[in-house]
């Protein structure tokens, strides 16, 4: 029972905030979104900055490992 009063309760929150939203709120809701815009695509772009660093330095990482390593097995 108390599953059903939780899915319920959900569908007349969920209804509300939606109602709330696109009637009551619209103005401050269409500023909220369009104001978290900027903010995500710098973090975003510093993310795929970090990740395009770390991507060459493993690459470079990788490039020096396979030149020692030819010549560790002609020393033996």
């Amino acid at each position: 029972m108390g599953k059903f009063v939780a899915i319920i309760g959900g569908l007349i929150a969920l209804s509300g905030g939606i109602y709330l939203a696109i009637f009551v709120w619209w103005r401050e809701f269409y500023e909220l979104v369009f104001g978290s815009i900027p903010p995500l695509l710098f973090l975003i772009g510093l993310i795929a900055l970090i990740a395009g660093i770390s991507s060459i330095k493993d690459k470079k990482r990788i490039e020096k490992l396979e030149e020692e390593t030819p010549e560790a097995e002609t020393e033996e």
